[in-house]
């Protein structure tokens, strides 16, 4: 595969942020699919597949993409494309996505199916209407655009059927926020600028942000941020909520409140690990441990706000971890994880900037047992 063409960098951004770390671009689903639909169209028109076929993402460059597998007949022409994701963790990461094109009578326009490993939206609350594939906008607006160029080409319009598939793509979702969203059957085709930017975060942050749109179409009142599937254990058994009601927020407490701040909900629990969570009681709004630390000096002056000695505060402050200042002020009968329950939704209320969302707060620890909780504020 080439590297990507055409728009300059940016002088600051994304750009400037991977240049800087060294790491590698990858290309999206969405680029994949409009790669191998682009090849399996101009075959279809032509007889040949272009390989590499190149393409023109939303800003401008024009990655050159080798065919990993191809087929036509009379009927119809297929065309996949091994999923490159650069240096980003991402699942998938080394998939093959296929697009098989039909054509369809004059005037029937652009039609997506999902093929086996691409999934189907079966909740309301994403950008797509319930019983369609999950084939994002922006991918979508591209294979259109791309057909409509191969078409003007071949001097005949862009009636297609467009079938997605990813092999394996079932068996991948399972890792992903897919089942939850509602997304059945496989995976969603995604990507707004067609290159995946490594540890970039934003998929993550867009994943949070539908879980919310997915629980306000779905009625629910009261929704949960939770750090990890022990915290999400914790509220099903304190609350009793349901799966769409759950905000896999991760080390991103910033932004489920930052959303939730422009999309209220009636009630937000905040739920996570004791260290986590003392991390957002001292103002960090990212908990990832490359991003932010424990502060056990900041953990000693909440002890001593619960009435600890100047002694037990000492050994709080120099403590090897957040959960040894926890046992030490609970052997003390200082509530230590009360109050960083309470210091931490204090903090989320300031995020949320008087938004009509009442917050709560639980501190666990990692076997899922509760350490400290705020009041209802």
């Amino acid at each position: 595969m080439s590297k990507a063409s055409g728009a300059g960098e940016a002088a600051g951004g994304r750009s400037a942020q991977l240049k800087h770390t060294g790491l590698r671009p990858g290309w999206t689903t969405g680029a994949c699919a409009t790669a191998a639909t682009t090849a399996a169209y101009t075959a279809l028109l032509t007889g040949d597949f272009p390989d590499p076929v190149t393409i023109t993402l939303p800003k401008g460059q024009t990655p050159a993409f080798a065919l990993a597998a191809e087929e036509l007949t009379d009927a119809y022409a297929m065309a996949g494309i091994v999923k490159d994701a650069g240096d980003d963790p991402d699942v998938t990461h080394g998939a093959l996505v296929r697009s098989t094109v039909r054509r369809l009578p004059t005037g029937a326009g652009v039609v997506f199916k999902a093929g086996p490993g691409v999934g189907t939206v079966t909740r309301p609350g994403l950008p797509l209407e319930v019983g369609e594939p999950a084939v994002n906008p922006v991918p979508r607006q591209m294979m259109r655009d791309h057909v409509a160029l191969v078409a003007d080409r071949a001097g005949t319009t862009p009636d297609v059927e467009i079938t997605l598939s990813v092999d394996h793509g079932e068996e991948i979702a399972r890792s992903t926020w897919n089942p939850r969203l509602g997304i059945l059957g496989g995976l969603s085709v995604l990507g707004t600028t067609g290159i995946v930017v490594p540890y970039s975060c934003s998929a993550w942050i867009d994943s949070i942000r539908r879980g919310v749109d997915v629980a306000r179409a779905a009625g629910r009142t009261h929704v949960a941020g939770c750090t990890g599937s022990t915290s999400e254990k914790t509220v099903v058994a304190e609350y009793g909520l349901p799966e769409d009601a759950l905000l896999d927020m991760g080390d991103f407490a910033g932004a489920v409140l930052k959303y939730v701040r422009r999309h209220p909900v009636d009630r937000l629990t905040v739920c996570g690990g004791f260290a986590k969570l003392s991390k957002l009681a001292a103002g960090h709004l990212d908990l990832h441990s490359a991003r932010s630390q424990v502060d056990k000096g900041f953990l000693a002056g909440l002890a001593r706000r619960g009435g600890a000695s100047e002694e037990l505060a000492g050994q709080v402050a120099v403590a090897n971890t957040g959960l040894a200042a926890l046992q030490l002020c609970a052997a003390a009968g200082v509530p230590l994880g009360d109050l960083v329950a309470e210091t931490a939704c204090d903090e989320a209320l300031a995020v949320l900037r008087g938004a009509p969302v009442a917050v709560d707060v639980i501190c666990i620890d990692r076997a899922g047992t509760v350490v400290g909780r705020s009041a209802l504020k």
